[in-house]
This record gives C-alpha cells, sequence and structure tokens, in this order.
C-alpha cells in the first residue's frame, strides 16, 4: 500500500511541498536515515505541465545538504535537454548534478523477461524475449535512495504512464525500448490505453520483480485533472514503494482524465505546446489520446507551434521521412524488409502508434516544417497563422465550440493529459476496460 495518500479537488503547492516533506520523512523510516547518495529520477520536459520537476528541485533543495544527490531525467530516446530546458525544468539544481541518459551506448544488460512470458502477456501478438537493459549509473553504483518521481496518465504503451515506466522505457536501453515498443505495436495502441496492467506492463513487472528488488527505490506519483475553470491542477498525491502505490494513482487517473463520449467526434481541435512538443513522436500524442474519440471520416487538427522535425534522432527521423505514417500493413511489410526499421523496431511501433489506419485525417498546423514534408509522412498541412486566427486556442474551453463562421469543433487544449475515446470504443474492446 502506498505510504501516504491525498486526494483533493485541488492540492494546491504549499500542500504538495508538505507532502514531500512528508514522502521525506517516510523514506528515512522506511529505507535509510541518514542518506549519503541520492538518485532523483523525474520525467523529462514533455511532461514540464505535471510540476514533477518543481517537486524534484525541492527534493535535491531537501537532501543536498546532507547527501550527494544526482538527477537522471527519464529520457528514454528523447532528446537530451539542453541547458535552459534543464533550468525550466529543475530550477536550480547544479548543471555537473543532471545527467543526460544515453539510451544507444553504455547501458548495462541484467538479463531478458523470457519469450514464454511475453507471447503469454500479449497472447501471442509477441512471441520475443524483451531483454533488460538498463542505464549504468542506476544499476553500478551505489544508492541509499532512489526517488522516482512522475505523472500518471494514460498512456499508449503501458495504459498509464510512470511506476517502472522510469527504469524500463526511461532509463532503458535500445534493445529494451525496441523489443517493449513492438510488443505494445503488435497488441494494439487501443487496447492499450487505459487499462491499468497491459501486457508490456505485465512484463515491466516480471522485470522488476526479478532484476531490481535489490534498489532502495520509491515513488512518487502525480494525478492532475482540469477544474471548473479549465485548469490544469494536481488531485492526487501517492508516494510508496510498492505496484499498488501505482495502482491506485492510475485507478485515479483512469476516473479523472477519460473522457467518455456517446458519439464520435467529427472535428477535433488540439494544442501541444511549443516549449514542450519539438517532435511527431511526441506531438503525435495528439493522435493517440483521441483516436478512439474521432468518427471515421473525421478530422484531428494539431496545432504545434514548436515543431521542428518528426523523429527524436536522425535515424528515426529519417525513417519516418522514408515510410510515413501509412498504416499497420505497410509498416509491417517494410519492417520485414528494411533491415534499418528493425534496428530501429520502436519507429516502426511509432509509425503503427500514429497511423489513422485511414480512418480519419490528422492536419498538422506549424511554423516550421513546409507542406511537402507534412505532406509526405501522411499528414496533412495548414497554414499556422490562419489556423490561430480561425480557432483562436486561447479564447477555447475544453469541449464542443463553434468558429465565427458556425463551424463546430471539439477542441481540447493538452492532449497528452488526458484520454478521450466513445463509450463503444472504451468498453466494447476485447477485456474491455482492463484491471
Amino acid at each position: 500500500m502506498p505510504w501516504i495518500t491525498e486526494v483533493s479537488e485541488h492540492i494546491e503547492w504549499k500542500r504538495l511541498r508538505e507532502l514531500v516533506e512528508q514522502t521525506v520523512s517516510e523514506a528515512r523510516r522506511r529505507l535509510c536515515p541518514h542518506p549519503r547518495r541520492v538518485l532523483l529520477l523525474p520525467p523529462d520536459i514533455t511532461r514540464a505541465h505535471s510540476g514533477a520537476g518543481r517537486m524534484t528541485e525541492w527534493l535535491y533543495q531537501m537532501l543536498a545538504g546532507e547527501a550527494e544527490v544526482h538527477l537522471i531525467p527519464t529520457l528514454g530516446q528523447h532528446v537530451p535537454h539542453t541547458a535552459e530546458e534543464n533550468r525550466r525544468m529543475f530550477g536550480d539544481v547544479p548543471q555537473e548534478r543532471i545527467h543526460a541518459h544515453q539510451w544507444r551506448t553504455g547501458c548495462v544488460r541484467l538479463g531478458e523477461v523470457a519469450a514464454e512470458f511475453v507471447k503469454e502477456a500479449t497472447k501471442g501478438a509477441a512471441d520475443w524475449s524483451m531483454p533488460v537493459v538498463l542505464n549504468p549509473m542506476l544499476i553500478e553504483q551505489k544508492w541509499d535512495w532512489i526517488i522516482n518521481i512522475g505523472h500518471v496518465v494514460p498512456h499508449e504503451v503501458l495504459g498509464f504512464a510512470n511506476h517502472n515506466k522510469n527504469y524500463f522505457i526511461g532509463l532503458a536501453g535500445k534493445e529494451t525500448i525496441c523489443a517493449s515498443h513492438m510488443a505494445a505495436a503488435c497488441c494494439g495502441i487501443e487496447n492499450n490505453l487505459g487499462n491499468l496492467i497491459t501486457p508490456v506492463r505485465a512484463c515491466f513487472n516480471k522485470a522488476e520483480d526479478d532484476f531490481l528488488g535489490h534498489l532502495p527505490d520509491l515513488y512518487i506519483q502525480l494525478v492532475m485533472a482540469r477544474n471548473q475553470q479549465g485548469e490544469l491542477v494536481h488531485t492526487g498525491y501517492f508516494a510508496g514503494e510498492d505496484l499498488e502505490t501505482y495502482l491506485e494513482a492510475a485507478r485515479l487517473s483512469r476516473r479523472q482524465n477519460i473522457t467518455v463520449l456517446d458519439e464520435p467526434l467529427k472535428k477535433v481541435v488540439c494544442v501541444m505546446q511549443g516549449d514542450e512538443f519539438f517532435s511527431t513522436w511526441v506531438a503525435n500524442k495528439a493522435v493517440y489520446r483521441t483516436r478512439m474519440a474521432i468518427a471515421d471520416g473525421g478530422e484531428l487538427i494539431v496545432i504545434a507551434p514548436g515543431l521542428k522535425r518528426f523523429g527524436e534522432q536522425p535515424e528515426v527521423d529519417e525513417l519516418i521521412r522514408r515510410y510515413g505514417y501509412c498504416g499497420t500493413p505497410k509498416v509491417m511489410d517494410a519492417y520485414r524488409r528494411d533491415p534499418m526499421l528493425q534496428e530501429f523496431a520502436h519507429a516502426a511501433a511509432h509509425l503503427i502508434h500514429g497511423s489513422t489506419e485511414g480512418r480519419f485525417t490528422v492536419t498538422y498546423a506549424q511554423p516550421n516544417l513546409t507542406r511537402e514534408e507534412i505532406e509526405a509522412v501522411g499528414f496533412r498541412y495548414a497554414d499556422f497563422e490562419q489556423t490561430l486566427r480561425r480557432y483562436q486556442p486561447e479564447r477555447l474551453k475544453e469541449g464542443f465550440n463553434r468558429t465565427d463562421d458556425g463551424e463546430e469543433f471539439f477542441f481540447i487544449p493538452t492532449p497528452s493529459a488526458g484520454l478521450w475515446a466513445t463509450r463503444e470504443k472504451l468498453y466494447g474492446r476485447p477485456g474491455g476496460l482492463a484491471d
């Protein structure tokens, strides 16, 4: 069970700091009374809106006087932060104590989740083993405390983000990231979203039990929801060291962060914040989180002022440009033929996740990529300034709106903070909304 649980309509920042202080006190009592070396594992800048970076700064301030404190943003294969992004995310934490995860080089192999277990967990969709390859700083150095801080929100691979995702994606090596993302894609994104324990989560739970049981770790799990004014506020704080800490947070997120609709939406407009989302790799959360709500023949318009590229690495960017978001059959055919797509299997998974399978269209409005570039990957192009003038997102609230000339659309200000689905698709899929 969680050490600390707090659920409220709005947990103010002052109260959140008190909860972090209580968590530190509990860690002294349960893990080590006088920690000498502490590792903080927060999310990267794509979760900046969660406030996890601010809480990480608090933890550093509380512990740096007595302990050597280090911080690794759980990047996975995302681009490492610049110094300015570190300052924006983690405040006054010294740059020399913030370490970039290198997912392709130098990670340590601990073993694997056996192919038989993966096959059983995925009901035959994936029949390969899942290597467990992790950051050497996590594994090879001695820590008195390891504190994972994160935002629990619907997720396309794990049902809900955070908990041991920090390890097995956030601090994972290439082999783990590729095997897990491809397994999730083969299971089907719409069978993962909003479920507490997905097949890949089950594999990660086994990996944690088998290989990380010795770590002196704890989890701070945050839940957020929009209040009546449309502001994203903290509504849940859960701290503890067991799976139930994640499960309680995920149950709250499931109640608060999934919008269930009676009828599918014909047109959705959303914003991917310009200071967080720089590639379609992450901005396509707009596609992932709305696909179960959009009608056949519908349209999703993504306003993405910060978009600069498609992939998070040059190789993945090249693969996205080469194949585009062309649907599962074409991606799987390319995967069987192209050694580069096999080497970067997580890119194949992403192309599957980001495709609409021809069911609806995706239009990107952004100021940096050309029409030819956007259309070449299978999306539609819209002029950025014209789109802003037409939809005026700064004036909108989530839900149904109309343009000045009467066009109706559904607006979502932060798609990465939730999941939108019709009742039929959410509860009518195999297994329903499974625990």
